[in-house]
């Protein structure tokens, strides 16, 4: 029940990283606490009912209001209404290879049920890529966790400072981002 919540609340808010919730549960297996097809189900429940919520969200606001709301508040997560309709017209060219593969992705796995909302994607195919991708992912991890066994701790380390030295330069990127897009709003402000 545990790796569910943490897998459901890993979707909803994506700073809590999958690669440690599953590997942890893993590590759990080979420990002889819990079973590994157990730990599969219940990751992939959770992260399947935090993709629906996503997916319900994207539906809810659709693609006009989200674009509207981008146009006004969007500056600070550097993203434009252009990029929504890009990310519209990717989506309808890959659509549901997009989840599928999506869902393997970090940082990709949450954000690609938004797109399918907003665009209208049935929710049987929608349900179906979903849960393909979110079971290969959960127990891909899990079962890396199991395999890794005793020496999971010895690795913690290092792969703490990998996702470290990964969450700064996403965030030394958005920065960058932000200033170039504050400077050039500057400068094309001063050309007017």
């Amino acid at each position: 029940m545990g790796v569910a919540f943490l897998m459901l609340i890993e979707n909803i808010f994506p700073p809590i990283p999958s690669e440690v919730v599953m590997p942890w549960a893993g590590y759990s297996v080979s420990q002889g606490d819990h079973s590994l097809l157990a730990v599969v189900a219940a990751g992939s429940i959770g992260s399947f009912l935090g993709a629906l919520l996503w997916y319900g969200v994207g539906l809810w606001i659709g693609k006009d209001r989200l674009s509207r709301w981008v146009d006004h508040h969007g500056a600070w997560l550097t993203i434009s209404p252009k990029d929504i309709d890009r990310v519209d017209q990717w989506f309808d060219s890959w659509g549901g290879w997009a989840v599928l593969i999506c869902r393997l992705i970090p940082g990709l796995r949450t954000l690609i049920s938004l797109p399918a909302g907003f665009s209208n994607m049935s929710f049987l195919p929608f349900a179906i890529y979903t849960a393909i991708g979110t079971v290969a992912w959960t127990a891909l991890l899990a079962s890396l966790g199991w395999w890794l066994g005793n020496n999971y701790a010895d690795l913690t380390g290092p792969l703490g400072w990998v996702s470290t030295a990964v969450v700064v330069g996403l965030f030394v990127w958005w920065l960058f981002r932000l200033l170039s897009q504050k400077r050039w709003s500057k400068n094309a402000a001063n050309a007017r």
